[in-house]
């Protein structure tokens, strides 16, 4: 049932998240009801980002080592803590107001290219990491290998960036 659904269900998530995301960032008013300091849940997105890096380059080198099980289970492990993520993300935008980076601020424009590349890539790595997942608990293995080599690069560069991006506006939090 879940193997023919899958693809309609991956495109649906797939739009629907961006939107969710863009609407809360342009809401006129906050609700910080989990009563959480501004600063925090950047550091935590940071930290899973970090994570996940980590856990992405295990995963390519247990893959490339043949260890089909332990790559499985690593890989699993970042598409868990990128769903952590995307939903503490969510919450971050509905508590707190957006912290702009200030125009004096050093290396403004490398800033804003990491920033505005993490962006567009955040918009695309969902739906490749689903139908990547997808692929492989489906076991269509050469599907999977073949989505994967976009998948891998794409989902690290976003998981790199989003500890970049956090690095850059740790001062004005």
């Amino acid at each position: 049932m879940l193997e023919k659904r899958g693809p309609a269900i991956i495109i649906i998530i797939s739009i629907l998240v961006p939107l969710v995301v863009v609407f809360l960032m342009l809401m006129p008013e906050r609700y910080n009801f989990l009563g959480i300091e501004s600063g925090l849940l950047p550091l935590f997105h940071a930290v899973i980002n970090g994570m996940t890096a980590v856990l992405l380059t295990t995963g390519f080198i247990l893959i490339k080592k043949e260890s089909r099980t332990a790559h499985r289970w690593v890989m699993t492990t970042a598409f868990l803590l990128s769903a952590v993520f995307l939903v503490s993300y969510v919450i971050s935008k509905i508590s707190n107001d957006p912290v702009p980076y200030p125009d004096e601020a050093p290396l403004k424009a490398l800033y804003l290219f990491i920033l505005l590349t993490h962006i567009v890539l955040s918009g695309i790595i969902l739906p490749l990491v689903l139908y990547t997942m997808y692929f492989a608990w489906n076991k269509k293995f050469e599907k999977h290998k073949k989505i994967a080599r976009w998948t891998f690069p794409i989902w690290l560069y976003v998981a790199v960036t989003g500890v970049l991006v956090y690095v850059f506006m740790q001062p004005y939090y």
